[in-house]
């Protein structure tokens, strides 16, 4: 078993244009330069951090321990 495994939001991944969407909170926030580096940054980082993508439809990614 996994010490320290937490659950919630761990990444928060957007465009530089939606900053202030996803101002304050504790997860880290990335930005990207256009659409295609969003959906590659928000898959690698998925797969580093073992979390589920999930978009909100409004520019913005969340990245999901469940």
């Amino acid at each position: 078993m996994m010490e320290g495994k937490e659950e919630g939001i761990v990444a928060v991944v957007t465009l530089k244009e939606n900053a202030h969407k996803v101002e304050g909170g504790r997860a880290s926030v990335f930005y990207a330069e256009n659409e295609e580096e969003l959906e590659y940054l928000t898959m690698l980082l998925s797969r580093i951090t073992t979390a589920m993508a999930h978009n909100l439809g409004n520019g913005v990614y969340i990245l999901v321990k469940h």
